[in-house]
Formats: structure tokens, sequence, C-alpha cells
């Protein structure tokens, strides 16, 4: 049984997350928060993470490992909030795999990563306002 099961941290992109939010995360962030707050969430979320996404590419640069660490952390927290599990995931495995290892083993490109949060934002926008 083991066998079947896949790896921890898998590699993910587009190709291997089907849908780019999990609905009943969604219906349950919305249930505990209110429609209204939730699409209000939603929106600061996908305000400020596409400065998440330059910021990890400016600590990358600067091969400044913390900086790189925190911000993949907060863009896979609030990744998870709104049940976005394939860019969660993404993120997880960048800030446990650190800058040295971007687009490597495992670890998924800021490229990739970036790819992954355009599905995101187009499938959240629809879900929070539609």
């Amino acid at each position: 049984m083991c066998g079947l099961l896949p790896p921890l941290f898998p590699r993910m992109n587009a190709m291997t997350t089907p849908t780019p939010i999990d609905i009943a995360t969604f219906e349950a962030l919305k249930q505990t928060t209110g429609a209204d707050f939730a699409a209000e969430l939603a929106d600061t979320f996908l305000a400020e993470a596409p400065a998440m996404l330059a910021e990890l590419g400016r600590a990358r640069d600067a091969a400044d490992a913390e900086r790189f660490r925190r911000t993949a952390h907060s863009l896979k927290s609030n990744s998870m909030t709104f049940g976005a599990l394939g860019l969660g995931a993404m993120a997880k495995s960048l800030e446990l795999s650190g800058v040295s290892a971007v687009g490597q083993g495992d670890a998924p490109s800021l490229d990739e990563l970036a790819a992954e949060y355009a599905r995101v934002a187009a499938a959240l926008k629809g879900l929070a306002h539609g």
C-alpha cells in the first residue's frame, strides 16, 4: 500500500492539479466568514500575491534564504486558505527546499509557480464574485 501513496511534496504544476481551487475548502471559508467577507479576503489575496511572487524572485536573485522562506511560507498559507491546494503545495515545496533549490529536483520553478497562480487567480475571481 505504501508504494501507492504519492510523495509527500510532489512536484506540482498545471498538468498535475486539474482544478486550481478545491471547492469544498472555498465553500467552508464562505460558510465560516460569510460570502461577502470571503470575497474581500479573495480580493486581498489577488492583490497581494503578485507582489509575493515578485518578492520570491528578488529573494532568489539576492540569495536571501530567510526572505525567500518567509515569502514562500506566506504564499503557502494564503493559498491554502482559499483551497488553492496545488499552489499551496508548490509554495510549501519552495519553503522547505529553499532558495538554492528553485527549479531543481522536485522544487518548482518560479515560472511554474506564476503559471499556477494565474490559474488560481482566474478561478478565485469567478468563485468570489460569481
